[in-house]
Order: C-alpha cells, then structure tokens, then sequence
C-alpha cells in the first residue's frame, strides 16, 4: 500500500482514529437534506423492520423493534423535524445510535457514505436557521459542492423528551 498522506479520505472506518483535525462522519438523506452524525455514536446501520407501536409516545416516537434481544426505540427524525414525510423504499432503513448510554434507531430514507471532514470545513449554524433549529445542529460541514447538516444527537431529546419516552416505554 502506498504510504499515506495526512489528510485523505478514509477507505474503512475500522480501527481507525480520528484525525485531531478532522471529524468521521456518517452521511444519509432525509427527504432532499444530507444530514451527518458523528460516526462515534452510530453503531450500526439496518434494514428497516417492522416497528411495534406505543400508545402515548410522542409524535415522532415510531415505536420499538427488538434487535438481538434487546429492545430499541425508533425515532422518525422526518417528525422530529418537521420535515416532508414520504413513503420509505428499499433504502430507507435504521441507524443505531448511542445517545447518553441508551441505544436508539433512527429512521433515515438513505445512507450515503462515510466522510472525513476537517473541523474547520464545519461552520457553527446561522443564528436565523429555520426549519429543524439550530439547537439540533453541530454545525454546517462543506463537503465537494454540498452541505451536510451535522447533528447534535445529545440536544435531539431534552429532559421532559426523555421523561415522555421512559412513560411511554412503561
């Protein structure tokens, strides 16, 4: 293998450490946004699978599925932000995340590709932001000739959220 240079992207995410001036990223579509999470809190990506309602659970609580033993509650980020909701396809699917030890699926309608992103291509958000509010938002990475949108999952669920969710799942 040729010798690598400092900043190149990256072939496999596994065993790989981070950059200090960079940042992996998951990619993936919600309806016409590219969105991104840090790839240190996605665990897992999965087909979509049929979700067991909860009665109560706040609008943009799917429900849970039960993934190897362990049940895991579904959040449909297109609710949660107040996004155009379409019909899922073969690409919509499942990301598991783990947000404050707890581990979630969050429906998205198509993964897109791992990207490395230095920090200073991540913009902190406009302070007019409309749309899903800039208190969801990391920041704004420039990537090639788009923009992604990167999530900060641990502001997704505030206290009272969290509290409605642990109801709902009882």
């Amino acid at each position: 293998m040729a010798e690598q240079t400092e900043q190149q992207p990256i072939e496999s995410t596994e065993n790989r450490v981070d950059l200090e001036d960079s940042t992996n990223l998951v990619t993936f579509r919600l309806g016409s946004g590219e969105y991104a999470i840090d790839i240190m809190q996605a665990k897992e990506i999965i087909k979509m699978e049929k979700i067991t309602l909860i009665p109560n659970a706040p609008d943009f609580v799917e429900g849970v599925i039960n993934l190897r033993g362990n049940i895991i509650p579904i959040i449909d980020l297109k609710k949660r932000f107040n996004l155009e909701e379409t019909e899922g396809d073969k690409n919509t699917g499942i990301i598991i995340v783990k947000i404050e030890d707890v581990d979630m699926g969050i429906i998205i309608d198509a993964i897109s590709k791992v990207v490395s992103i230095a920090n200073s291509d991540i913009q902190p958000p406009p302070p007019m932001l409309s749309g899903i509010g800039q208190k969801y938002i990391k920041g704004v990475g420039k990537l090639e000739d788009k923009l992604l949108v990167v999530l900060d999952l641990e502001k997704l669920f505030t206290t009272d959220e969290e509290e409605e969710e642990t109801v709902a799942e009882s």
